[in-house]
């Protein structure tokens, strides 16, 4: 058994003195772990890092075994990110959490090409922070767990939603979630359609609220499992930046 195939890198743990098991997520394949002989050497500890695209060649005697990868590297985006540390944590998480989240050798190429988006406004893009969320809102949709942030729960009105119920997944306005609103879960004006006002870090905060509150409770609650610890890391560093996503201070 063997393919050939293109994606990027999730993980990577020791194996042995020299080995690594790599996950990588590509792009006909989905999520796909595999020995990496060498992997844990000089020659190919720059190019395993998470977020790095790399060329793959799997090989394994039955479909089921682990196999080996040969692996190219294609382009380093986690090197470029490693003077910017907000930058660096949103990769970090992203890797974190599409790997707990995916299952095994099931493709998902809306998700690999989400995650090829947010590495490219990772690359540079001001309002990054913004895209990240959309990331995880893409991810939620694809396991089947997509919100709906376009009409009002309640009133079925697409004018003024502010909330989002956490136990339908669905918009809420502010006036029929004004009672309520303790109990909803904010939403940032960023996440609706034409939405132009400037991006703070409230809004980011609220958005990866509510993303991380659909993750857990829909995808790692009923398996037992935590948010990745990357995910929190990301949540309490931007917590503590005190500027928008485009380096301005907030007010």
């Amino acid at each position: 058994m063997n393919w050939s195939d293109e994606g990027y890198v999730l993980s990577v743990r020791r194996h042995g003195e020299a080995a690594a098991i790599v996950n990588l997520l590509t792009r006909a394949h989905g999520r796909h772990a595999g020995l990496v002989r060498g992997g844990a050497g000089r020659r190919l500890r720059g190019v395993l890092q998470p977020g790095n695209q790399v060329a793959a060649t799997w090989r394994a005697r039955l479909a089921e075994h682990l196999g080996a990868f040969t692996i190219e590297a294609m382009r380093d985006h986690s090197a470029a990110l490693l003077s910017d540390g907000d930058r660096l944590a949103g990769l970090t998480s992203a890797a974190a959490v599409t790997e707990a989240a995916l299952p095994e050798r099931e493709p998902h190429l809306a998700i690999h090409d989400g995650f090829a988006a947010l590495l490219g406004a990772l690359d540079g893009e001001p309002a990054w922070a913004a895209v990240y969320v959309r990331f995880e809102l893409g991810l939620l949709a694809e396991l089947g767990f997509g919100l709906d942030l376009r009409h009002c729960a309640a009133t079925g009105s697409s004018d003024d939603l502010a909330y989002v119920s956490p136990r339908s997944a669905r918009a809420v306005s502010r006036g029929a979630g004004e009672a309520y609103k303790d109990k909803l879960l904010p939403l940032p004006a960023f996440l609706l359609p034409g939405a132009t006002e400037i991006l703070t870090t409230a809004d980011v905060l609220n958005g990866l609220k509510l993303t991380g509150y659909f993750l857990e409770s829909q995808l790692f609650a009923p398996h037992n499992r935590p948010l990745p610890a990357a995910r929190s890391r990301l949540l309490e560093r931007i917590s503590r930046t005190g500027k928008s996503s485009d380096g301005t201070l907030m007010e």
